[in-house]
């Protein structure tokens, strides 16, 4: 019997199925106008990784899902991934989170039900890291399989910690590095070698718990984590949210190891070119291989960090205590006409 790949049962690959960031903002667009919630400190309006409201005593509810398509062939592991994906949206707004739900769609007349409980095994592990209950869910029949899950976390009102409040004059840091859409690519093409699809993995399956921890600090003035449109994608919305351009340093940019052999041979998804489309005239001086790597959709990917450079020093031992040797890739600065993100 030949063993069953899940990426040949769907067309997209985990947060590479993302709808396109200018695709995105047509249908969200709405004259509809709803009514005001003074308590909904977070919505829809910035673009922001989750919904934030809150509730009383400097606390508030973290409130968010996220659901894609196979990025590994494995179901264990998509399940992994999925789940790490999902709960990172909380630790991107500094909270901790509280539960999950899960979100299955299976086509059950295709692929074996027990693969379907590999996954949700895959799920219930990193609640069990996370500390957090797999409290119940819902399943559909589907024609491909799909798998997330909704989280709930928590976060005081002071800790919160959104992505349009950076400054110019912030450092940026990266805790992942960049990659993981390339090499996935690359194994569902059958062309990944087995070492690098195995880094890859260890990325995707990180748990970004770092964020509740850095959350505290002040000099912490912006977070976010990078997912489906690149770290590009989501350093505009932090700009445009904040109101800064920013400057990225190619060279300090961490990338997964033997990226460039992928890069090399133009392999990359198909998500890159569209995220491109959608904000290639916001950029300038980028290159054929920073284009590939710095637009390309990452699944589960880290935090993008912005800190007072007055404080980096302190932020990089902090990070450091933790295990994560950071050097900033780029910097924050006033508003510019002809760019919003300058690539050096």
């Amino acid at each position: 019997m030949n063993e069953i790949k899940l990426t040949q049962y769907s067309h997209g690959a985990g947060c590479g199925c993302k709808i396109a960031p200018a695709v995105l903002d047509k249908i969200l667009h709405s004259d509809f106008k709803s009514a005001p919630f003074s308590k909904l400190l977070v919505g829809n309006e910035s673009k922001d990784d989750a919904a934030v409201y809150e509730l009383n005593n400097d606390t508030c509810i973290i409130s968010t899902t996220d659901f894609f398509m196979p990025i590994v062939d494995d179901a264990f592991t998509f399940g992994k991934i999925a789940s790490v994906n999902a709960i990172s949206d909380v630790y991107a707004m500094g909270g901790s989170p509280m539960l999950a739900l899960a979100i299955l769609g299976w086509p059950v007349d295709k692929l074996p039900v027990d693969l379907a409980q590999r996954v949700l095994d895959g799920a219930r592990e990193v609640c069990r890291e996370a500390n957090i209950p797999l409290a119940g869910g819902h399943s559909i029949d589907s024609p491909e399989p799909i798998f997330g899950l909704a989280v709930t976390g928590t976060v005081s009102k002071t800790n919160l910690k959104k992505n349009n409040t950076a400054r110019s004059g912030n450092l940026l840091y990266l805790t992942k590095p960049l990659g993981v859409g390339i090499i996935t690519t690359a194994q569902k093409r059958g062309l990944a070698l087995t070492d690098d699809v195995a880094r890859a993995v260890t990325c995707m399956t990180a748990l970004n718990k770092i964020g509740a921890i850095i959350s505290k600090y002040s000099f912490v003035t912006a977070l976010t984590d990078i997912t489906g449109f690149g770290l590009l994608g989501h350093l505009i919305e932090v700009c445009e949210g904040s109101k800064v351009s920013a400057e990225i340093n190619y060279s300090a940019v961490p990338l997964i190891e033997n990226l460039s052999y992928y890069t090399s041979k133009m392999i990359y998804p198909d998500n890159t070119m569209r995220n491109w489309q959608s904000y290639d005239k916001k950029v300038k001086g980028i290159g054929a291989e920073s284009l590939l790597t710095l637009c390309d959709p990452q699944t589960s990917g880290g935090l993008l960090i912005c800190v007072e450079v007055d404080s980096h020093k302190e932020f990089e031992r902090e990070m450091s205590s933790w295990g994560f040797q950071l050097q900033p890739v780029g910097k924050l600065g006033e508003p510019q006409p002809d760019y919003v993100v300058s690539i050096l």
